[in-house]
């Protein structure tokens, strides 16, 4: 049996994609744009109201971006291919923010302006994630690479994989970028342990490591301001 809130039933005027076409993307707010991805609803609601309940859920398009599948789907009328779709959107988001922060002229002078940058990419992820950031001779930031996914260990993280793309672009310097996901800034033993065999490898290629920040939430520390660089 059809529903008639079905958005298909509602006036043209407002349907969320002929208001895009006629008004523009802008000019639809972050409910009407998530119902485009929805695309349908369920017998109760429509994808309009489900976009309205994961925008009251997460509160915020930040939380929301980084929420996993599960998370996702513990809202109704969200299954597995809609949570997918999701992602994917959020994802080219991220990937676009970060392909602009490239061309522009960003300048990664002290370790808050690296945090600021990977924060929104890395601070709420459920596993870690171990990226750097490449500079040039004046300090400015060229290019961001993850290196590994996963538990963080010395046999993820080898100084071939980290200094491959340094010496591929050209870096005058590298920062090391990895999360905690228990939300506990203290550096491990395999943090020590890691940042020290880079400061090595660094050494040895004339590609100094310049700091190694680690990010809890919306929180970090530098190891270089601990003490451990």
């Amino acid at each position: 049996m059809r529903k008639k809130h079905a958005i298909r039933y509602w006036p043209e005027s407002e349907r969320p994609r002929e208001k895009l076409i006629k008004n523009g993307a802008a000019g639809l707010s972050s409910a009407e744009l998530l119902a485009i991805l929805i695309s349908s609803g369920t017998n109760r609601l429509s994808a309009l109201d489900i976009a309205r309940e994961l925008l009251q859920h997460f509160q915020t398009l930040d939380n929301l971006s980084n929420a996993s599948l599960e998370e996702l789907q513990e809202i109704e009328g969200i299954g597995p291919a809609k949570a997918i779709t999701l992602k994917a959107a959020f994802q080219i988001s991220s990937r676009r923010m970060q392909e602009m922060a490239e061309k522009k002229h960003i300048y990664f002078k002290q370790p808050n302006d690296v945090a600021q940058y990977f924060i929104p990419e890395v601070g709420y992820l459920k596993q870690e994630q171990f990226s750097i950031a490449l500079l040039d001779t004046s300090g400015k930031f060229i290019h961001k690479e993850t290196i590994s996914r996963g538990i963080l260990n010395a046999s993820l993280v080898h100084p071939r994989e980290v200094f491959k793309e340094a010496i591929k672009r050209s870096a005058a310097a590298i920062i090391l970028v990895h999360n905690h996901p228990s939300g506990e800034l203290v550096p491990s033993q395999e943090d020590i342990k890691i940042t020290q065999q880079m400061l090595q490898s660094g050494n040895l290629l004339n590609i100094p490591v310049y700091d190694h920040l680690i990010i809890a939430g919306e929180k970090f520390i530098s190891m270089k301001e601990e003490g451990f660089i």
